[in-house]
């Protein structure tokens, strides 16, 4: 069992379950950004899904967009994302997914960048645009290194696509919520709950829920069916809003949803 893996099952074995909180590396700078990483570990978030800012982020809402955007625009490279993770892992002791689109990696070199990030501390990849049955170098990459690997799976996905999705995850299966892009919903998509089924039919073990999840009472409502709750555009909001105190306040109250007694 990986380290993601093993948080998710402690959580679950404790009657709850697990808060990942995303945050992109170099917003609204990379000391910065390292920071906010920092002090939602501490307030709660059980597993950090730290971005890659990436020129043509086809999922992501204009939240995430726009602080992606600031950090490119501040010359943010592949390689101080790698060194964010290495002293977030020195410094706390939660993992850390990195949430890259699949271009910069092939770009960066596949075998360079597992080697890189397995050295830095992190735990794998959670990879939007990478199908599994085209993850050929990926999948060999992340046996030879033992990082996680975890692949999408949503509401319109096929049974058989689910099931691929599920036996090349490692890690847990990030299912996504709605169609469409991330960004704060007011009510999460009922479609989330089928897809979870579906996915624990076809053999899932670990299923987390993302995209449009931003108050403690849908965190709540996602844990009742899912392992685990993924919050990304209410964390950035608030870094963006109110700096590293704001994101820190606005994780702990998010973790207040884990509770489901």
């Amino acid at each position: 069992m990986t380290g993601v893996a093993s948080v998710i099952a402690a959580r679950k074995a404790a009657g709850s379950g697990a808060l990942i909180g995303y945050l992109p590396a170099g917003f609204p700078d990379l000391r910065t950004s390292i920071e906010a990483a920092v002090a939602i570990a501490e307030s709660g978030v059980d597993v950090i899904e730290l971005g890659l800012p990436y020129s043509d982020p086809v999922m992501d809402g204009s939240v995430i967009q726009a602080a992606t955007l600031q950090a490119l625009n501040a010359g943010f490279r592949i390689r101080d994302g790698i060194d964010a993770v290495a002293e977030i892992t020195s410094r706390v002791d939660v993992p850390v997914l990195v949430m890259t689109y699949w271009n910069p990696v092939v770009q960066y070199g596949v075998d360079r960048f597992a080697d890189e990030l397995l050295a830095a501390g992190g735990a794998g990849l959670i990879t939007p645009d990478l199908i599994p049955d085209e993850a050929r170098d990926w999948l060999a990459a992340s046996e030879r290194t033992g990082l996680d690997r975890v692949f999408l799976a949503a509401p319109s996905s096929t049974d058989e696509r689910l099931a691929q999705a599920v036996a090349r995850s490692r890690g847990f299966v990030y299912a996504v919520s709605t169609m469409g892009i991330t960004g704060a919903r007011s009510d999460v998509d009922s479609a989330a709950k089928t897809l979870v089924a579906r996915l624990r039919a076809v053999g899932a073990t670990s299923t987390c829920v993302g995209l449009g999840i931003s108050t403690p009472e849908q965190v709540r409502e996602v844990l009742q069916y899912a392992d685990g709750a993924i919050v990304g555009s209410a964390l950035v909001k608030a870094l963006s809003d109110g700096g590293v105190p704001a994101v820190a306040a606005t994780a702990a109250r998010l973790a207040t949803g884990c509770t489901l007694s």
